[in-house]
């Protein structure tokens, strides 16, 4: 399957550790080397905006010259969302890679899923249509036509995490859903399977990735302010305490904080 990694930060801050770490899966350390992708919400000034720098591509994030670049030149932001992709439902095609984005309320959304979802055929009748052909953007659409359904106007982070709740569970009884998903004013994430997360705030210490031979002292580059999750598939470092999300759960995180809410039982969607 593919492999997620997201980030939700107090500050505007660089994914350029973890992206690098994360970047050798698609294709290096692993196997997912049939495209990759990555949404960066720009930052104005300290406060998080609404625009969104969206890089993907289908070839491997271990061999693609837009990863190296990245890796080299990393872009401070509140929201991140990254993606590495094995191939189970659709071709390998640009249209196919992960994240995937739409406009809602005026503002950008941006989705990655990690799973395979099985007859999952709902009724699309809004605005929100796929381009490609995978399981992945589907779902994405129809989230995002029930979030429209539900909400007269732009609804609070608060409200859309209730609404949430109710959904998820109509597509995830259709088999593995792990997601990230953002507008730029949080990170939503849902396990069915592997999501892991961790907080990232002072007192600050070194980190020993998994995937390249790279220490870092976190001291050197953070202040007393910042704060950020990190959430990924399977844990990018060694020495870190990372924290498994249970099956069924959905987490809203803010400002470099998680804001659980409590499991959600999987039932089927209707069609």
């Amino acid at each position: 399957m593919c492999q997620l990694l997201g980030m939700n930060s107090r500050l505007p801050a660089s994914l350029h550790l973890s992206f690098t770490g994360f970047s050798r899966r698609g294709g290096g350390t692993d196997h997912h080397a049939d495209g990759w992708g990555i949404a960066f919400f720009e930052s104005d000034g300290a406060q998080a905006g609404k625009g969104v720098r969206y890089f993907v591509d289908k070839q491997s994030a271990a061999t693609s010259p837009i990863a190296q670049m990245l890796r080299s030149y990393p872009i401070k932001s509140h929201n991140v969302i990254a993606h590495v992709r094995k191939a189970t439902v659709g071709q390998v095609t640009l249209e196919n890679s992960h994240p995937f984005v739409r406009e809602l309320w005026g503002r950008y959304w941006v989705f990655a899923h990690n799973g395979d979802l099985k007859d999952f055929t709902p009724r699309l009748h809004g605005s929100f249509r796929p381009v490609g052909d995978t399981d992945s953007e589907l779902a994405f659409c129809w989230l995002l036509q029930e979030l429209a359904k539900s909400h007269a106007g732009s609804p609070s982070v608060a409200e859309l995490s209730l609404t949430l709740r109710d959904l998820v569970p109509r597509i995830a009884g259709h088999g593995t859903f792990n997601f990230l998903l953002s507008n730029g004013q949080a990170l939503w994430t849902h396990a069915s399977t592997n999501l892991h997360y961790l907080v990232r705030e002072h007192p600050f210490s070194e980190v020993h990735l998994r995937d390249e031979d790279i220490k870092v002292d976190l001291a050197q580059l953070n202040g007393l302010e910042d704060r950020l999750a990190i959430v990924v598939t399977e844990p990018l470092t060694r020495n870190e305490n990372w924290t498994r999300l249970a099956p069924g759960e959905l987490v809203t995180f803010v400002d470099g904080s998680p804001l659980p809410l409590a499991p959600v039982r999987a039932v089927a969607a209707p069609a």
